[in-house]
């Protein structure tokens, strides 16, 4: 799960877009320059800085940034209509965008249409995971995919089929070994 964490952070780190509330000075911290601000404008600033400012009021994520229920009812229908043994391409960083949503509706919860929300959140997010995991596992077990059925797998996708697809080439060579150094197949 190291190489996950390591995924959250590079996300974490990565530059995005915001619009600024209000006014705000240059502010320093351990090296690092945040602003100024000015009403109104545009700035690009990591993630995480961001998320902070967003919590204080200071900014807001422009729209194309933010991630809602109607990004998870979206790839949720696309995993439905989805011919067997293919896998659609996930937004970027879907799984990171979704991972902040269910924590952020979860934290909201408690007004009953905040809870409704986070539910529903889950319960498609599982969806998603479980179709997706299924066809990842199914992929791993059969003959090496193309690049283009990899290449629409999320990052965090192509960890997990790469992982599954050495587990199962050693299982399987180590069932259809004979004797030392013989293969079956």
């Amino acid at each position: 799960m190291l190489q996950l964490k390591r995924l959250d952070f590079r996300f974490e780190n990565s530059p995005v877009t915001v619009v600024a509330n209000r006014n705000m000075p240059e502010t320093k911290l351990a090296g690092l320059t945040v602003g100024p601000f000015e009403e109104g404008n545009e700035y690009e600033v990591y993630f995480w800085i961001a998320a902070k400012l967003a919590e204080q009021g200071i900014v807001h994520f422009r729209e194309e940034n933010r991630f809602s229920a109607s990004d998870i009812y979206k790839v949720q229908w696309k995993e439905r209509v989805q011919v067997a043994g293919q896998i659609s391409e996930l937004p970027e960083d879907f799984y990171p965008k979704l991972r902040r949503y269910l924590a952020e509706t979860k934290k909201e919860a408690t007004k009953l249409e905040k809870l409704q929300e986070h539910e529903k959140g889950k319960q498609l997010a599982c969806d998603i995971v479980n179709s997706r995991l299924r066809k990842i596992v199914a992929l791993s077990a059969g003959p090496m995919q193309a690049d283009q059925i990899t290449k629409r797998m999320a990052r965090e996708e192509r960890l997990i089929y790469e992982q599954l697809t050495r587990l199962i080439a050693d299982w399987r060579n180590s069932i259809l070994t004979c004797t030392e150094g013989e293969s079956v197949a």
